[in-house]
């Protein structure tokens, strides 16, 4: 239970809905759908870490997407410290996204 009251796993369930609002504005699905959130970790004191990678390391939005992450998952109630670390392993393909995600580009 964090400091606030709220359970890590109610942290990491909100953290995993907050990511599903998030998309790369190339695609027209969400990151978590799309399998580029490898982890999310909630710690007692109300940090979040995440673990993310991108469709490829020159991927347009390499700045931004990882600080629209952070900036969205730092505003949830009972977070006090969010930090979004870019992977690339394993790299990242289309294998990993979600059922949904393949249906909605017609891979499906």
């Amino acid at each position: 239970m964090s400091e606030s009251g709220i359970s890590t796993a109610q942290l990491e369930s909100r953290a995993t809905e907050i990511m599903k609002t998030v998309f790369d504005p190339e695609i027209p699905v969400n990151i978590y759908e799309l399998g580029l959130v490898y982890e999310i970790r909630a710690h007692e004191s109300g940090k979040i870490d995440i673990k993310m990678t991108l469709t490829s390391p020159n991927c347009p939005v390499a700045e931004s997407l990882p600080q629209e992450v952070q900036s969205k998952i730092s505003e949830m109630d009972g977070v006090t410290d969010v930090h979004v670390e870019i992977v690339w392993e394993p790299p990242w393909s289309p294998e990993m996204m979600s059922d949904a995600a393949k249906l909605e580009l017609g891979m499906l």
